[in-house]
């Protein structure tokens, strides 16, 4: 079985080291049984959520092309990667903006969290933030996040990994075990939903 899952770039910093993340792991990840669909908020320039209903409880009426457009991205999918920097000991704020938006569409559904930082935290507070977020939008949260610390170095603005980086294949192994056991749950899920 084939599971769809959305790669979510939670920065729309230019030039930022989640760009070469992200084409990294356009080029190195697994495409076996899997159909990713690779998210850039870059192309959902959502606006701050400013809708009378909340998502949780009731369908937002009135929705713009473009949020209409990030909520039907996300219903599609099976599971998610989350990867975010840390900016002041969280997420980004455009990152925040854009989960406001999400009712239904990520039910029960597996999420990866994956944090990096061009410091020695590898984004570990931005990852223990973005938690309660993703639970409250009832996502399964996979139970240990991917930190990539020291990470500037370690990855090429075409997305290649330089292998004589510390750490290089550290994180290269991780991240290929990280998407492996999503892929997992997201079949599992798939074939067998919760339905309360």
């Amino acid at each position: 079985m084939s599971v769809k899952i959305g790669v979510i770039l939670g920065s729309t910093r230019t030039h930022s080291l989640g760009d070469r993340l992200f084409n990294y792991l356009q080029r190195a990840m697994p495409t076996d049984g899997v159909d990713f669909t690779w998210i850039d908020l870059r192309d959902y320039p959502l606006p701050f959520y400013d809708h009378a209903e909340t998502p949780l409880s009731e369908p937002i009426q009135g929705l713009a092309t473009v949020e209409k457009r990030w909520l039907d991205v996300l219903d599609q999918q099976d599971g998610y990667v989350i990867l975010s920097p840390e900016y002041d000991h969280a997420i980004t704020g455009s990152l925040k903006n854009a989960l406001d938006f999400v009712g239904p569409e990520t039910d029960h559904k597996p999420v990866q969290i994956i944090t990096y930082s061009k410091y020695s935290d590898g984004g570990m507070l931005a990852a223990s933030s973005v938690v309660g977020i993703l639970q409250m939008l009832k996502m399964m949260v996979l139970p240990s996040p991917v930190l990539l610390w020291n990470a500037e170095a370690n990855f090429t603005a075409t997305g290649e990994l330089v292998a004589t980086a510390p750490n290089s294949d550290h994180f290269a192994q991780r991240l290929t075990a990280a998407f492996a056991e999503l892929r997992h749950y997201a079949t599992i899920m798939k074939a067998t939903p919760y339905r309360p």
